[in-house]
């Protein structure tokens, strides 16, 4: 119990239950502005169907005179050290808690103070969290140890027109891509924005694509798996229904020839899986302005504040002059499992050292290729 109501709090760890949970959930997710679409209900229920151990969900509510106010949708990773992680897994790029704004301060001392009963025996690991996410809050509040990490760089552009993007770039460089965008309307490529009756058979062909341009060049091999199609699947038709989600298919002279799907929220949109035909190298077409011009296009548009170009440092993302943004790993631990954290935290830093290193490495590599040439 605190001031301005009845509080309660309670602990999900049954999947079915998790599932009925959608509507509150999804009303609550709309009472909070820093909510991204991989905190959706459709998309972190459809992941814990695909990709959930059994006896490890691990979902914190807490309610004020029975409404839903804040939400931790957390799953238990046993071993050495066991740890309370976020749902979505690598699939997800932005993992947060949900606070309803109406009541934050409350909420996210009741939430705080709920996870510090969970954790007794457990670290808190939340991964890729975004600067302004819920979470940070959560961290603010924690009284025992705790750590903030850097975790993965997204890339993110001002939701603007493609014509507003151009304009950002130096000269040379606009009048490039103002080549490849008239390529793109000579060429007569039209854009379809699947309705949600038909998304589960346009996912199926946007993954099909999506090897196909990949074959020989290193796909990411869960993409490959049944497990991510049916995830995709059940959660994309009622992310598009509801507005979190829209997938455009491209078609040049009637065949397909690319596919994108894009996830949105209030506060940003960011295009999460693309495929492509091999015929639109052939045909020089530039793949990343086709598909950021249609980004540009629903983002400008809807008010949204951010075109998220989502994780990793891709050169073609660069090429539009898009910020560095850093997710962020929160460490939360009661002082019994102070230990652990730290050795969570070393084995963080450590792995992201060899990876800079590594990284220097090739870049030398490249570039005395470049010199040698």
């Amino acid at each position: 119990m605190t001031r301005g109501g009845n509080w309660t709090v309670t602990v999900c760890r049954d999947g079915e239950e998790f599932g009925r949970l959608a509507r509150e959930w999804a009303d609550l997710y709309r009472r909070c502005a820093t909510a991204t679409p991989f905190q959706s209900h459709s998309w972190l229920h459809s992941w814990w169907v695909s990709y959930g151990a059994p006896g490890c969900l691990r979902v914190v509510l807490v309610r004020r005179d029975g409404r839903l106010v804040a939400a931790a949708p957390l799953r238990l990773v046993r071993g050495p050290v066991p740890v309370l992680t976020h749902l979505g897994g690598a699939i997800t790029d932005f993992s947060d808690v949900l606070v309803d704004d109406g009541c934050a301060g409350e909420a996210v001392r009741v939430l705080t103070g709920a996870l510090g009963r969970l954790a007794r025996t457990a670290v808190i690991d939340l991964r890729e969290v975004r600067e302004e996410a819920a979470a940070q809050r959560v961290y603010a509040c924690w009284r025992g140890p705790r750590r903030r990490l850097a975790d993965s760089v997204c890339m993110e552009l001002p939701a603007a027109s493609i014509d507003e993007l151009v304009a950002r770039l130096p000269s040379s460089r606009a009048q490039r891509a103002r080549s490849k965008l008239r390529r793109l309307d000579k060429l007569g490529i039209e854009e379809h924005v699947v309705p949600p009756a038909e998304v589960p058979h346009a996912l199926r062909r946007l993954l099909e694509l999506h090897q196909r341009q990949w074959a020989d060049r290193g796909v990411t091999p869960e993409h490959l798996r049944p497990r991510f199609a049916e995830h995709l699947q059940r959660a994309v038709r009622s992310m598009v229904e509801s507005g979190d989600a829209m997938v455009t298919e491209f078609r040049m002279a009637g065949d397909l020839v690319a596919a994108d799907l894009t996830l949105m929220s209030p506060l940003l949109s960011g295009g999460y899986l693309y495929g492509a035909d091999p015929v639109l190298r052939a045909s020089k077409v530039d793949v990343a302005t086709l598909l950021l011009r249609n980004g540009a296009r629903e983002s400008s548009t809807s008010g949204r504040a951010k075109l998220s170009l989502l994780r990793g440092r891709e050169p073609y993302k660069s090429h539009w002059r898009p910020e560095p943004v850093v997710n962020q790993r929160l460490l939360l631990a009661r002082r019994r499992t102070a230990v652990p954290l730290l050795l969570l935290a070393g084995y963080a830093a450590g792995r992201r050292r060899a990876a800079g290193r590594l990284r220097d490495r090739d870049g030398v590599r490249r570039l005395l290729r470049r010199l040698g040439s």
